[in-house]
């Protein structure tokens, strides 16, 4: 039986990193800007249903005045907070990548997306005592460009509704209930490639939905743009990808591959049976969990390499590079937050 673990995104948008804060830096008066409460606890361990992964409500969203962090790690805050891609993130203890937190804060009536980062920034700072510098290292990255003989790209027709649309699931915008659980090979039908047949997303809505099945994993997109995408491959290889492409639509499409053929950088994330948008997932690393695994069909043709699939299946290509990365360096942090 597969398991299910869904979750939403935390924002790994790319842009301009905002300036980081010591303690011996004084703060100006947008940088005093704080929720009005805020509880942090360590998130309880996961169960055998469906849990919720990463950021809902906030600005701009259904629920504007508060915003919850569910089963969220230092770095994916950090990723919220800063504005930045997981791969940006550099130093820091072991238990970074295990110690996980529920946090639900209060916002200010007429709090801006940006303000209520330097809110998010300002908590990591006062009650786990984070931190950082930034600097730019020259590192390894992949560009995203056009194969030899062209995209082999679906443009949706998928209509994005108001970010606030409360009828919106939460796959696009990170608030409601978790997608439901796919209940195992019962509960979702493959299809002769082994990957569902339905995309588990709602008719006609944005989304992005991933998972193991017997037969390697299938990442389906609903209205997916390149940058997504390259945000995706940024947080599964744990380093860059630039979009080269030149593609400026959004798009449908459905990528079958074998998961360990993924290569490892610093800050990327382990395949799980289902994985979450724009983020690292909760798993075991490539192999994921034995206990969620079942043995391949027979008659299904062994999932081709990630770098393969792309080509092959949707016209797109991986290029080795090297170039410059912004990073954000932590130089302290404490596991155990102060008072709520």
């Amino acid at each position: 039986m597969i398991r299910a673990i869904a979750g939403v995104a935390l924002g790994a948008v790319a842009g301009s990193l905002v300036y980081a804060q010591s303690a011996a830096a004084p703060k100006s008066a947008e940088a005093k800007a704080e929720f009005e409460v805020a509880t942090i606890k360590p998130s309880a361990p996961p169960g055998n249903g469906p849990i919720r992964i990463g950021s809902r409500g906030g600005p701009g969203s259904g629920d504007p005045g508060r915003v919850t962090y569910s089963f969220s790690r230092i770095r994916d805050l950090m990723v919220d907070a800063y504005n930045v891609k997981f791969y940006q993130i550099s130093g820091g203890p072991d238990w970074l990548d295990s110690e996980r937190f529920d946090i639900v804060a209060k916002i200010p009536e007429g709090t801006t997306k940006e303000q209520a980062r330097v809110m998010l920034q300002n908590l990591l700072a006062d009650r786990f005592k984070l931190t950082i510098h930034r600097e730019t290292k020259e590192l390894p990255m992949y560009a995203l460009t056009v194969g030899p003989k062209g995209p082999k790209l679906k443009e949706t027709t998928v209509q994005d509704p108001p970010p606030s649309d409360p009828a919106m699931p939460a796959a696009g915008r990170g608030d409601g209930p978790p997608p439901p659980r796919p209940g195992g090979r019962g509960g979702l039908k493959l299809g002769a490639d082994g990957c569902p047949e339905t995309p588990p997303m709602a008719a006609g809505r944005r989304g992005n939905f991933m998972m193991i099945t017997p037969n390697g994993a299938c990442f389906i997109s609903n209205a997916e743009t390149m940058a997504g995408l390259v945000t995706q491959l940024s947080n599964q290889f744990g380093k860059a990808v630039v979009d080269q492409t030149g593609l400026t639509g959004k798009y449908d499409f459905k990528l079958r591959f074998d998961p360990s053929s993924i290569p490892r950088g610093s800050g990327g994330g382990g395949f799980g049976p289902i994985m979450i948008k724009d983020g690292p997932p909760v798993g075991a690393g490539p192999a994921g969990d034995p206990a969620n695994r079942v043995a391949p069909d027979s008659g299904v043709d062994p999932p081709p390499t990630i770098f393969a699939a792309l080509q092959e299946q949707l016209g797109l290509k991986l290029e080795a590079k090297k170039g410059p990365v912004e990073m954000l360096v932590i130089d302290h942090v404490e596991k155990t937050p102060t008072e709520n």
